[in-house]
């Protein structure tokens, strides 16, 4: 098994913490509560994932660049390639992404793929939206999602969520 790391990085969403190996991303994902003992230590890879969502938390970065270990099934990375290609401050439904996709009738895997994906924010799942423009399915939670499309200017502020 080969060896992790891990940096953890405080933001706008909460604590989020990166997971690496000597040569690809393997997880980023937000924690409940901030992790008062790191159980392992930073190398180079984790340490430009931080750079690059640091960057992009001050809006300095738009996107990102890192080399991410994707590990789900066929058709999950299929939905984890098709998310990257949705632009900073834009949103899609899941009924485009299935669409994007080349099946219109795949919507349910989609979007279970897209709540699976093992990169928050890096693979921007927070982008796909309901066909009525609400907020829906995300598996770091609502409220962050909503944080993360003001964030990016791609939703005004104060629309009303989906529960």
């Amino acid at each position: 098994m080969a060896e992790e790391f891990a940096s953890y990085l405080t933001s706008i969403v909460g604590e989020i913490e990166i997971i690496a190996n000597e040569t690809h991303i393997l997880q980023i994902e937000f924690l409940n509560e901030k992790k008062t003992e790191k159980r392992l230590q930073e190398n180079a890879i984790t340490q430009q994932a931080k750079q690059q969502l640091t960057a992009y938390f001050e809006k300095k970065r738009f996107d990102f660049d890192l080399p991410l270990f994707f590990s789900g099934t066929e058709f999950q990375n299929k939905v984890w390639r098709q998310l990257q290609t949705i632009p900073y401050g834009k949103t899609i439904s899941y009924l485009q992404l299935a669409t994007q996709l080349g099946d219109p009738k795949c919507i349910r895997a989609a979007g279970t793929a897209n709540g699976k994906n093992p990169f928050s924010i890096i693979v921007p799942c927070h982008r796909v939206i309901g066909s009525n423009g609400k907020l829906i399915g995300y598996a770091g939670g609502l409220w962050r999602k909503q944080l993360l499309l003001e964030h990016e200017d791609a939703i005004k502020r104060q629309i009303s969520l989906e529960m």
